[in-house]
C-alpha cells in the first residue's frame, strides 16, 4: 500500500456520486419508496357533474439516478379531470418528497405517479409529464396519459 492511500481523497469523487464510508469510496446507496402511494389524500369534488381540468406544476421534484446514484431534477406536471375525488395539495406535496432519495429511473417514475394517482383518485383524465433537466447533454420529457376505455 502506498503512503496516504487510506486517506480521504479530494471533493471530486463526491460529486461523481461517490462517497468516502469507513475508509474506502463507494457508490451511494438509495432507497426504494416505502408506499408512496399511501401519503396520497384526496376529497370530494365540489362539481361532479362538470367537466373541468386541474393543473398542478412541481418544479423542485427530485429522485436519484439508480445507476450513479446522483440526483435528477425536474419538472412534473400534472392534468386531469377530476371523477368523484380530488387530490389534496400537501399530501401531493408530501408524496413527491418521498422520491428524493429514491433510485429510480425517470420512465418509471413518470409512470408509478400517474398510476398512483389514479388509484387515488380515479380522474377522468390524467396526463403526468416529467420533464427532466439536462443529464449527459440529454433533456428528457417522459409524458404518461390515463384515458377513460374506448366506447365508455
Amino acid at each position: 500500500m502506498h503512503p496516504g492511500a487510506n486517506t480521504r481523497p479530494a471533493w471530486g469523487c463526491q460529486a461523481r456520486g461517490v462517497a468516502w464510508r469507513g475508509g474506502v469510496w463507494q457508490r451511494p446507496r438509495v432507497s426504494v419508496a416505502k408506499a408512496p402511494r399511501e401519503l396520497l389524500e384526496s376529497f370530494a369534488n365540489p362539481r361532479p357533474g362538470r367537466d373541468y381540468e386541474i393543473q398542478f406544476e412541481c418544479p423542485e421534484f427530485t429522485c436519484v439516478c439508480p445507476k450513479t446514484g446522483q440526483p435528477d431534477f425536474a419538472t412534473i406536471r400534472i392534468r386531469y379531470t377530476p371523477g368523484e375525488r380530488c387530490v389534496e395539495l400537501k399530501s401531493l406535496k408530501l408524496y413527491m418528497w418521498a422520491f428524493r432519495d429514491v433510485g429510480t429511473y425517470h420512465e418509471a417514475v413518470t409512470n408509478q405517479i400517474l398510476d398512483d394517482l389514479v388509484a387515488a383518485i380515479d380522474p377522468r383524465r390524467m396526463r403526468v409529464e416529467g420533464d427532466f433537466y439536462v443529464r449527459g447533454g440529454i433533456h428528457t420529457v417522459v409524458v404518461a396519459e390515463h384515458a377513460p376505455a374506448r366506447g365508455a
